[in-house]
């Protein structure tokens, strides 16, 4: 088909929601399975105050993309990882569990409702944002009786505001992320306003981002607030382990395999300490949103250690550049990642 595109400055895209046509949304009690549901325009949404997901914070959330190739598609990246996830994140969280299907399902009528507005090849990407939420009310601390299912998306260009440069990161050592055997490593909504706070303040400090020790254990580091981390040393890879409290990136992943069976690399996921952190030849860090950003500089305990002389690693390079290759269809896809969703003329 044919994808002519609506009318935005794809060149100004930065990291934030811009309206499109529509959006999904499906209803679920607490002991139904999910199903039905329908797209309707996008807008605001209306919400008893004494909603579950406003009171208590019950609610998980997902974070995918999509991409207009280099062979014209629409495609999704590792959208199967992302059902999975956001069953366990349910699961988890008491809300009645999201069957991957049908999660997947709403995420492609949702894109295909909206091709036009994902940016055109080499030019952003569109993010695409599936929520549940405790929606019926409830004054007491418990499950709520109803849930609400979205999915809304927009298109975005770079998350950070200053482009792709090496991040200026500081160790947090007054708060933590999240708590061993806590909702760490669920893509919960509580997990991320915990994280405001210390973030606020580092960008006061002129940071981009903060990086959070283990709460067991404050000698090893575990994610920055919003991406998980990664260090290289003598071309050996190492990222925190996935201990309970850190969440199991979809990105996070894709740099395992790529790094390991694409550069033919020594990758290790276990424990990394302050010390490895400082003395590393790269670090960078992975997310949906961050893709694979390198870090020049980190403060901890007001020393700052520059890594690489503050350059983008080779590494960290290589690893983004293949990413984003399959991503967009520049090369072939040896993982079997990619999803078409709609296919150009």
């Amino acid at each position: 088909m044919r994808m002519e595109k609506v009318n935005i400055k794809w060149e100004e895209l930065g990291f934030d929601a811009i309206q499109t046509r529509s959006m999904f949304k499906a209803t679920c009690s607490i002991d139904g399975k999910w199903s039905g549901g329908s797209l309707v325009p996008y807008g605001n949404i209306e919400l008893s105050p004494a909603a579950g997901v406003l009171n208590y914070g019950q609610g998980v959330f997902e974070g995918t993309k999509a991409f207009h190739t280099s062979k014209d598609n629409i495609v999704l990246f590792r959208i199967d990882r992302n059902a999975k996830r956001m069953a366990w994140s349910t699961k988890r969280l008491c809300i009645p569990e999201m069957n991957p299907e049908f999660f997947k399902n709403a995420v492609v009528a949702t894109l295909k409702d909206n091709f036009d507005y994902v940016p055109p090849y080499g030019k952003g990407s569109m993010y695409i944002r599936p929520i549940v939420w405790g929606t019926a009310p409830a004054l007491g601390v418990r499950a709520v009786s109803e849930y609400t299912f979205m999915v809304f998306l927009s298109p975005v260009g770079s998350y950070f505001k200053a482009g792709v440069r090496p991040l200026n990161l500081k160790v947090e050592t007054d708060y933590h992320r999240a708590a061993p055997r806590g909702i760490g490593n669920a893509k919960a909504i509580g997990n991320y306003s915990a994280s405001l706070y210390p973030l606020t303040m580092a960008k006061k400090e002129g940071f981009d981002e903060v990086i959070y020790l283990d709460a067991n254990n404050e000698n090893q580091i575990e994610e920055l607030g919003s991406a998980n981390l990664f260090i290289v040393k003598d071309g050996i890879v190492k990222t925190p382990k996935l201990s309970g409290s850190i969440l199991d990136g979809v990105t996070r992943n894709s740099v395992c395999k790529i790094a390991s069976e694409l550069l033919k690399l020594k990758v290790f996921e276990t424990d990394v300490t302050i010390n490895e952190l400082i003395k590393s030849d790269e670090v960078f860090c992975t997310g949906t949103a961050v893709v694979v950003t390198p870090v020049g500089k980190i403060t901890y305990n007001n020393e700052v250690y520059e890594i690489n002389k503050n350059q983008p690693g080779p590494i960290a390079a290589k690893c983004k550049e293949l990413l984003s290759a399959i991503q967009r269809q520049e090369i072939d896809d040896p993982f079997g990642w990619i999803k078409p969703v709609i296919k150009g003329s």
